[in-house]
């Protein structure tokens, strides 16, 4: 889903018993396992890994986003952890809170005017999909980069 602001991304995952993932938790699942690797399954990316600016191999998809599923999964069998849509996390943006934090599992600030957005979307280069990438939007904007996916369970 697409054309969604943090409040309603929030409200869906709350209506459907769920949440946001944090910040930690979605790059913790994007990584499927791995450490130090740039994207969820190596270090290099191509059009059949991810839907991402222009075309080619698997990626078929030029100006918008993929059906759910249309990569392989990561080892842990999340799909689209890289590419297809920018995702709202639970945080709070913070652009030097990391370098502060805990080095396990950090909550994130307590407050802020951004929100955080993981995983790079259909439209940017491999530079934004890279696992390790941060982006940030206010919480009431809604785009057609911007969607979300819930997770349950305790944070």
């Amino acid at each position: 889903m697409v054309l969604v602001n943090w409040d309603d991304a929030t409200a869906y995952a709350e209506w459907a018993g769920k949440r946001l993932p944090t910040e930690a938790e979605w790059e913790s699942a994007a990584r499927g396992g791995l450490r130090g690797k740039r994207y969820p399954w190596a270090d290099e990316i191509s059009h059949d890994d991810a839907n991402y600016s222009g075309m080619g191999g698997a990626d078929t998809w030029d100006r918008s986003t993929a059906p759910v599923g249309s990569f392989e999964a990561n080892e842990y069998g999340l799909c689209d952890m890289a590419g297809n849509v920018f995702e709202w996390c639970a945080d709070w943006y913070g652009s030097d809170y990391y370098s502060n934090s805990a080095a396990k599992n950090p909550p994130g600030p307590d407050s802020g005017s951004s929100r955080v957005l993981r995983g790079g979307f259909w439209d940017k280069y491999t530079n934004t999909l890279r696992v390790a990438n941060r982006l940030f939007d206010t919480p009431n904007n809604r785009t057609y980069s911007n969607g979300f996916r819930c997770v349950s369970g305790l944070s």
